[in-house]
């Protein structure tokens, strides 16, 4: 079992509360926006982080990060964006992505055992607004955390921690923090 925690959009800003709430897990996810170096260097200096740039990212982090992140933890294919949208909402560049994904689970094709191009969770950012919602048209969970930061207009700063275990995606905890 491998246990995450998720979080985007902080904007420069790590809260020491979102690292008492990771500290039992094992990765960190973030979905861009992250707004500075030096908040990417502390999560990698805490746990092994896993991150894209947002559109609000320059320099180092842009340059060090990519826009798309696809790999697997377990039996379960991510891919990771920061400008994504939700079901039925989605940002059109990322449709035949999906499209892919649904006709190598509808195909069942299979490489080197694992299936081609499938996704089985998509997360995303950018938005501020956290959202976790199953597409039944594509066949995969979405994820969005919110925003950890306090940019935006949000009413109070949001991550999510959940496991991963085989192809079970579980244990989703929605973690609210009194906006700073």
């Amino acid at each position: 079992m491998t246990r995450i925690g998720l979080l985007s959009d902080t904007h420069g800003l790590l809260d020491k509360r979102v690292l008492e709430h990771f500290k039992d897990v094992d990765e960190i996810w973030h979905a861009g926006d992250i707004g500075s170096e030096d908040v990417l260097r502390r999560l990698r200096e805490f746990k092994p982080t896993r991150a894209v740039y947002g559109n609000m990212d320059s320099g180092e982090v842009r340059y060090s990060l990519s826009e798309f992140y696809r790999f697997r933890v377990e039996e379960v294919n991510v891919l990771m964006t920061h400008i994504g949208g939700y079901p039925g909402k989605y940002n059109p560049w990322l449709i035949p992505w999906f499209k892919k994904s649904l006709e190598a689970k509808e195909n069942e094709q299979m490489v080197n055992e694992q299936m081609v191009n499938v996704i089985d969770l998509f997360v995303c950012g950018h938005s501020h607004i956290l959202k976790v919602q199953y597409d039944p048209l594509f066949k995969f969970l979405t994820m969005n955390p919110g925003a950890a930061g306090i940019q935006g207009w949000q009413p109070c700063q949001t991550l999510l921690r959940f496991t991963i275990d085989g192809k079970k995606i579980d244990n989703l905890e929605v973690i609210e923090l009194e906006r700073l």
